[in-house]
């Protein structure tokens, strides 16, 4: 079942989360008052609140798009490109080498850095999406599904800041 089907909105990476929470309690009103078995209420209830649990992250809203596309495959290795892959690779070495809160405070700078240009790059990909035809959408999808990944590299370093900053 489709998500955005499930809540009768448009595919899109920009949900007004009000909207979403007015359609969740619309559903949860039409449960109450339809007559359904309990299992099957349950069920849908498991399914709109998983649902809603998806569509209300933007993170994990932009997978699920990506994923209803066939553009994310578990273990699947993007070809990113080389200045990406390069920053990243000097990050974890920085990473790998730093002995005090300063040079992880830096690191942390840098990632943080990396992480909002990506983000503005989503934002100005999401921006027009829905008013754009199947091919452009198509296009467009496969440039955030690389600024998804990238986001995701991002994420592991940041993980590991993380474990480091408990050690400063």
């Amino acid at each position: 079942m489709n998500y955005f089907e499930l809540y009768n909105i448009p595919e899109s990476f920009h949900i007004d989360k009000d909207l979403l929470i007015h359609r969740l309690n619309e559903a949860t009103e039409q449960e109450t008052t339809e007559e359904s078995s309990a299992k099957e209420t349950k069920e849908l209830s498991l399914l709109m609140q998983k649902a809603f649990t998806i569509l209300a992250d933007r993170h994990k809203r932009t997978g699920y798009i990506l994923s209803i596309h066939d553009l994310l495959n578990e273990g699947a290795k993007p070809q990113l490109d080389s200045d990406f892959l390069s920053a990243v690779m000097n990050l974890e070495v920085q990473l790998m080498q730093v002995d005090d809160a300063q040079k992880l405070a830096e690191i942390t700078s840098q990632t943080l850095e990396l992480n909002d240009e990506l983000n503005n790059q989503l934002k100005h990909l999401t921006a027009d999406y829905e008013q754009l035809n199947d091919t452009a959408k198509e296009n467009r999808l496969t440039a955030i599904a690389d600024i998804y990944y990238k986001q995701k590299y991002l994420l592991r370093i940041k993980e590991s800041l993380d474990t480091f900053a408990a050690r400063f």
